[in-house]
């Protein structure tokens, strides 16, 4: 596993010894979507369609546990690009999630990256330390969705 020290950006590279079609299709369908990340609501892999996600609260960074989401860009077992924001937030973010699929061997590499911190904001760089942690979770657990 990568991860950046950028502070605009969470960057995890992981490798998953599964092929890209199979991993695709845990990043893109809501069933299997909720096993690994959170149940989507609204979701499919098309350009333009907005949907939601209910998580948990974390009044420590003024999250609210609903995010908003837009799908931004979809490259048939490629890439999937999302715009992720609090929904009910007083202060919008410009964060952008995107999943890179890379063929490596055998299976897959995966590059998440999310990114739109603010490095000058100090709310936003503790969301970004605890979002990086959640998303290092959020991997593994994509493994064991990938494994069952």
């Amino acid at each position: 596993m990568t991860e950046t020290a950028d502070p605009r950006v969470i960057e995890i590279g992981q490798f998953y010894p599964h092929p890209p079609q199979r991993v695709w299709q845990a990043l893109t369908t809501p069933e299997l979507m909720a096993r690994w990340l959170m149940e989507p609501s609204g979701f499919a892999p098309v350009v333009g369609t907005r949907f939601s996600f209910h998580g948990q609260p974390m009044p420590s960074v003024d999250f609210s546990g609903e995010i908003a989401c837009e799908v931004l860009e979809v490259v048939d077992v490629g890439q999937l690009t999302i715009s992720w924001a609090d929904a009910r937030s007083d202060k919008p973010s410009a964060w952008v999630v995107s999943w890179t699929l890379h063929p490596e061997g055998s299976g897959t590499r995966v590059i998440l990256r999310h990114s739109g911190f603010d490095p000058d904001d100090d709310v936003q760089q503790r969301s970004r330390a605890i979002m990086g942690n959640g998303w290092v979770r959020i991997a593994d657990q994509l493994r064991e969705v990938l494994d069952g």
